[in-house]
């Protein structure tokens, strides 16, 4: 397991999905406002065929609806919005073709779209659909007998038209880009140990509760490792506050080294560290255990004009072996932590 400068997939896949939840109730406000929009222009004298577009924004207002309907798309999240841009697109060139075709006032509402896709779905699918737009555009002004579509002055408008798109959803895709990264940045720091990188008390329970939940509900297994670091305090009096903190890093990374991607590290505050172990019974948590313990007591810690070794109490507990409940897990994991020090009486600090 490498050391995380960003949240652990799963958690940030599960954030980034309740952004896109929340963003697709926002698109019901602009499905509103664009049927609003459409239909005041429309109520206002304008040219065309009313009935039809009757037809057409009542056809779009049932599928957007229906887009909505949790049993039809429980967690398909991007596609839901990929469908509802391109429904978006749909009734547009429809409002389009009935209000002048090219020559439309209402050809910038192709911008709504772009917009959405671009600030939810990611620059390829954007150009994707801009590039269906463009078509589109071409469509509805080759059905215009009044607009020669090979002559220069055409081409020199789609430009005008055309252009400004694609400015707009490479914008709009590169602020989205930006933003996104700065929030994970955010995210990792409220979510991590500044000392260690490791996970923080805060952002552990957070997972632990989630992984606690899962394994009820789907009968998996996992196990627990409380981790304490061995005689801190007398490091931290011969050999000064830096030290201690070296110690406190190399005990990380130590765990790091030793478990696997789809576990979580923690650190609880001083010199106690947990673990959350997914899908290990009793034995493998006692080898994981093992690894770190023989990790922190190879690696030597420089201190200036010595070398010193650390070593570290583990305790270990296995849902649902040990217990179901969350709490009891990591008190009884405390208790044989707590008995693995005193078992063990670990030495002071040694020179390498």
């Amino acid at each position: 397991m490498e050391q995380r400068s960003a949240p652990p997939k799963g958690l940030d896949a599960e954030i980034r999905q309740n952004e896109l939840q929340r963003f697709v109730r926002s698109v019901a406000v602009i499905d509103s406002l664009l049927l609003a929009v459409v239909g005041l222009y429309f109520a206002l004298g304008a040219a065309g065929r009313p009935v039809a577009v009757l037809v057409a924004m009542a056809g779009y207002a049932v599928l957007a609806v229906a887009l909505r309907v949790r049993r039809l798309f429980p967690r398909q999240t991007r596609w839901k919005l990929a469908a509802e841009t391109a429904l978006m697109v749909a009734f547009i060139t429809a409002a389009l073709y009935f209000s002048g075709r090219d020559q439309s006032p209402l050809l910038n509402l192709y911008l709504l779209p772009i917009i959405v896709c671009a600030l939810t779905l990611g620059r390829l699918v954007t150009l994707l659909e801009v590039a269906l737009i463009a078509a589109l555009y071409m469509l509805l002004a080759a059905g215009n007998p009044a607009v020669n579509v090979f002559s220069t002055a055409f081409a020199a408008r789609s430009l005008g038209v055309l252009v400004p798109y694609l400015l707009v959803a490479w914008l709009t895709t590169t602020l989205a880009y930006d933003v996104y990264a700065a929030r994970n940045r955010i995210e990792n720091l409220a979510q991590t140990d500044t000392l260690t990188a490791l996970f923080n008390l805060r952002t552990f329970n957070e997972i632990y509760r989630r992984e606690h939940a899962a394994a009820e509900r789907q009968g998996r297994i996992f196990a627990l490792l409380l981790i304490d670091l061995d005689a801190l305090k007398l490091i931290n009096d011969s050999h000064g506050h830096e030290a201690g903190n070296n110690a406190i890093v190399l005990v990380a990374n130590a765990i790091l080294r030793s478990v696997r991607t789809t576990d979580f590290a923690a650190r609880l505050g001083g010199d106690e560290f947990v673990v959350l172990l997914t899908g290990a019974d009793p034995d493998s948590a006692q080898a994981v255990a093992n690894r770190i313990r023989n990790s922190v007591s190879s690696t030597s810690l420089d201190v200036g004009t010595r070398m010193i070794r650390c070593s570290v109490s583990i305790g270990s507990a296995s849902y649902p072996k040990d217990s179901r409940d969350m709490k009891e897990l990591l008190s009884l994991a405390d208790r044989r932590m707590d008995r693995d020090k005193a078992l063990r009486k670990p030495p002071e600090p040694a020179r390498a």
